[in-house]
């Protein structure tokens, strides 16, 4: 070899070498499970007493523990069922956010409860008492709801009536969920501070917090997803799915969201052609909008499920 060529070869190697090496880290920073909840961004520890108190709630209230492929340990997905107080025909299932599961969803629990809901708290994938070496970010979670929705119609009667509720990865997860077919009991969705798509989410992260580019780390992240997970990042898109959507559908975003950026929001209402509303929260971090104000946030639910909940 030239020494000409030498001069740009070697630190186009080194450059590349760099890159791979780089995109493999950030992969399992973002991908790999943790069998721990991290602790909550600063903004929202103002709140930690009350959330405690939900989590107390949610520990001495009567549940019932359920399956998906209970005797696969390399598929077993675990939740929690909390029956209303008294026989209702209303079941939500809830979706969580990241790297948590479904205790960290203890406010919504009790909420809905209160509502006279059952309520079914799904461990995702990766996270949890639930198998998983790794997270997917709602796109594979979307066909273990799928499974669980099934159980809730074969453990209830036929006239069950299920709402899908999901905040932050869980509220994206609910809207990848939207474009499947899913069964008439399902009658509505609430996504809270959900993303557009799991690419423009990293890419976004990327610059915000670890001020690097798009390029060349997303598209080698996506290669590695390709081959753990079995998609490409940009094959995953809340948005359309959101477009062959068919349920009503209540969007809640922070207009102070700096983890999920509020715009995407606007694209997944744009998105969706099915009834629809968005109600952008004042003031409001990433997932902080039931926090501000819980009663206002149930005054809000409630009232969609009024219009829309039949």
């Amino acid at each position: 070899m030239k020494k000409s060529t030498l001069t740009w070869a070697l630190p186009l190697a080194g450059l590349a070498a760099t890159s791979l090496i780089a995109s493999e880290r950030l992969f399992n920073f973002a991908f790999k499970r943790v069998n721990y909840v991290p602790e909550t961004s600063a903004d929202k520890q103002k709140y930690a007493d009350a959330y405690y108190a939900y989590v107390d709630w949610y520990k001495k209230v009567k549940k019932e523990k359920w399956f998906l492929h209970e005797h696969d340990p390399n598929n077993r997905m675990v939740a929690e069922y909390i029956p209303a107080e008294t026989p209702s025909q209303q079941t939500v299932i809830i979706s969580h956010g990241y790297k948590g599961n479904g205790e960290t969803m203890a406010n919504f629990a009790q909420m809905y409860h209160q509502l006279g809901f059952n309520v079914l708290l799904p461990d995702d994938r990766g996270h949890g008492e639930s198998a998983g070496k790794y997270i997917s970010f709602g796109w594979l979670d979307r066909l273990d709801y799928q499974e669980w929705i099934r159980q809730v119609i074969e453990r209830s009667s036929q006239d069950v009536k299920i709402l899908m509720f999901g905040v932050s990865m869980g509220g994206a997860t609910m809207e990848m969920l939207s474009g499947e077919s899913l069964p008439k009991q399902v009658k509505a969705i609430i996504a809270d501070c959900g993303y557009s798509s799991i690419e423009a989410e990293l890419t976004y992260l990327l610059k915000r917090q670890f001020h690097l580019p798009k390029y060349p780390l997303e598209p080698l992240v996506s290669t590695i997803s390709k081959r753990r997970l079995g998609y490409y990042l940009g094959d995953v898109s809340a948005t359309e799915q959101l477009a062959k959507n068919k349920r009503p559908i209540l969007f809640i975003h922070g207009d102070k969201d700096v983890y999920v950026p509020v715009g995407m929001a606007y694209e997944n209402y744009a998105a969706t052609h099915a009834p629809k509303q968005l109600w952008i929260v004042k003031n409001a971090s990433h997932a902080e909008s039931f926090w501000i104000n819980p009663k206002r946030y149930q005054e809000h639910v409630e009232e969609f499920l009024t219009t829309y909940f039949k």
